[in-house]
């Protein structure tokens, strides 16, 4: 692992520590509580050690997933949460009104190890059998078909999914609940779903780990992470039938479409002929009205000024990172949703 990934642990231990001093933290002003997406965990790291040094502000961010980090917003022990999977309604009508604000897009990627790390073709129902037990074996006639160039080893695959609530996973299920009739009607998608077969790991770490550890697997995983790890990732099939890699450009593409106001839009399965299938935002979660528990004015202020500054200024850090910058019109969406940001029912963005 990469020194922005060891992180992980010690960011993990300060959270931990810090929630013990809830109550004082949502007084405070330089300071602010996340937990959430392992997804954009590289990117909210370098993001947040550089705010941390323009403006003071330390933010304590824990990577656990998309699940847990609505659980802890719902729970109102953090600031905000981050999920790769929006909410929906009725997780949405078990509280008071929670916005989401995109930072960024990635890409979800397919992941392998076989002898040579060749670049393999899938195309959506492959990859969708594949999770399903039905293709077991790495010589496969349909996987060979795809790769005439390319020698399959007589391996068996070994499938590796996500064992925590994970919005990689609802983006992952998404996709394969759109091209495949068999994968919606059996497994469906969702931020957890009973795998029909394959082993867990914990987070997208997890995940890209145990995969360049066991010989035969394959996994998916967030872009940054196999780009950091040098993990193949396979060029997928789309819906316009043109063989795509992940890449920042490509799904940049997928979002070519419409962008509602609540910005709680899929990506996934593009029709953009050159957009990337398996691609979706990552948002940070907060309540609209930050009148509640413990916190002041200051402190709503504090975690707005934030927000700004990552669909803002901080998006220059996205591409180094391997993530792919907001689009336009999701930036300016971000801005109405951040207006609509209150302190006892007065706009807290100056």
């Amino acid at each position: 692992m990469t020194n922005r990934f060891r992180g992980s642990s010690f960011i993990s231990a300060v959270l931990a520590a810090s929630f013990i001093f809830t109550g004082l933290a949502h007084g405070a002003k330089d300071e602010l509580l996340g937990a959430g997406a392992t997804f954009p965990y590289p990117l909210y790291s370098k993001m947040f050690d550089v705010y941390h040094k323009k403006t003071g502000v330390e933010i304590n961010y824990q990577s656990i997933g998309s699940g847990g980090g609505i659980r802890q917003l719902q729970n109102q022990t953090v600031d905000f949460g981050a999920t790769d999977a929006f909410m929906n309604e009725e997780e949405l009508k078990k509280s008071s009104e929670i916005l989401h604000i995109p930072t960024c897009l990635g890409a979800v990627v397919i992941t392998y190890n076989i002898p040579g790390s060749p670049q393999l073709r899938m195309s959506s129902d492959v990859v969708a059998d594949i999770y399903l037990g039905k293709i077991n074996t790495w010589n496969d006639p349909r996987i060979q078909k795809l790769n005439p160039d390319t020698k399959l080893p007589k391996m068996k695959i070994v499938l590796v999914h996500r064992s925590d609530g994970s919005g990689t996973t609802f983006i992952f299920t998404d996709y394969l609940s759109k091209v495949s009739e068999n994968w919606k009607s059996k497994v469906g998608r969702g931020k957890s779903v009973k795998w029909p077969t394959g082993l867990g790991a914990k987070g997208n770490e997890g995940v890209s780990g145990l995969v360049k550890q066991l010989p035969g697997s394959i996994g998916y995983c967030e872009l940054a992470y196999t780009i950091q790890n040098k993990m193949p990732r396979a060029v997928l099939k789309n819906a316009a039938g043109n063989f795509v890699e992940p890449t920042l450009e490509s799904t940049s593409n997928a979002a070519a479409g419409k962008i509602p106001p609540d910005t709680r839009v899929s990506l996934t399965n593009t029709d953009a002929e050159q957009g990337y299938p398996i691609a979706g935002f990552t948002w940070i979660i907060l309540y609209r009205e930050q009148n509640y528990g413990s916190r002041n004015k200051e402190h709503a202020q504090t975690l707005v000024d934030m927000l700004w500054w990552m669909t803002h200024e901080g998006q220059k850090f996205t591409k180094p990172l391997d993530y792919a910058p907001l689009p336009q019109p999701a930036v300016d969406a971000a801005e109405s949703i951040l207006k609509d940001v209150t302190y006892n029912g007065k706009t807290v963005l100056k």
